[in-house]
């Protein structure tokens, strides 16, 4: 298949009185990614909002932790999205883009096809929000879309991942998982993310 697996702690499930000890246990624990959710909130309303002025609020957040990659969400950048790959790639990061489980998969599609493309898409396999929701199986029809279509593109999950849920995840094709509560919560992290590793890995053998 051509990608690796990776695994990415949500640090929203981690002790935010402790958010650098915390980081630094999951990587002990074989982490490849800490996953961490920013939200950005149009002024006197409650609803996402997007453009470079959010951006660089986003980014001025987490610059000095030399982050990998940003991934945004495509319901709020389709008339920008374009400008906001090249902000991304102009700060040394890796452009994602996120969906909701709502959202049509094809969606995506020109993101992933375009000269400015994203390199990862993110499946959210919950509503976006809040940690500990219940994982929602019909979202991989998507991430099996995703996979056949473009067999080489990174493809994350984030929303309810864990143990109980992971092999549906990992055979329908993605590569890259997303988990908050099932790690945080287990009383041996390294032994959760290596299973996650494990199941990504063998489905991908089949």
């Amino acid at each position: 298949m051509g990608v690796a697996a990776k695994i990415a702690p949500s640090m929203l499930s981690s002790d935010f009185a402790n958010l650098a000890s915390e980081a630094h246990r999951m990587i002990q624990d074989g982490a490849d990614w800490l996953h961490m959710d920013i939200m950005a909130l149009c002024p006197k309303s409650n609803t996402r909002c997007s453009g470079d002025s959010e951006f660089e609020k986003a980014y001025r957040r987490i610059s000095g932790l030399s982050p990998y990659g940003f991934t945004f969400h495509v319901e709020v950048s389709q008339d920008n999205w374009q400008e906001l790959v090249h902000r991304i790639k102009s700060k040394g990061m890796t452009p994602g883009v996120a969906l909701k489980p709502g959202t049509p998969i094809e969606e995506v599609f020109p993101l992933v096809e375009g000269e400015t493309h994203v390199d990862m898409v993110l499946v959210m396999t919950v509503e976006p929000g809040f940690g500990g929701q219940k994982f929602m199986p019909e979202t991989m029809d998507k991430v099996r879309t995703l996979r056949k279509k473009y067999p080489s593109l990174n493809i994350e999950v984030d929303g309810g991942l864990g143990p109980s849920t992971i092999d549906i995840a990992a055979s329908a094709g993605a590569n890259c998982i997303v988990a908050g509560s099932s790690v945080f919560g287990d009383p041996d992290p390294a032994k959760v993310i290596s299973l996650l590793r494990t199941s990504v890995e063998e489905s991908q053998k089949k």
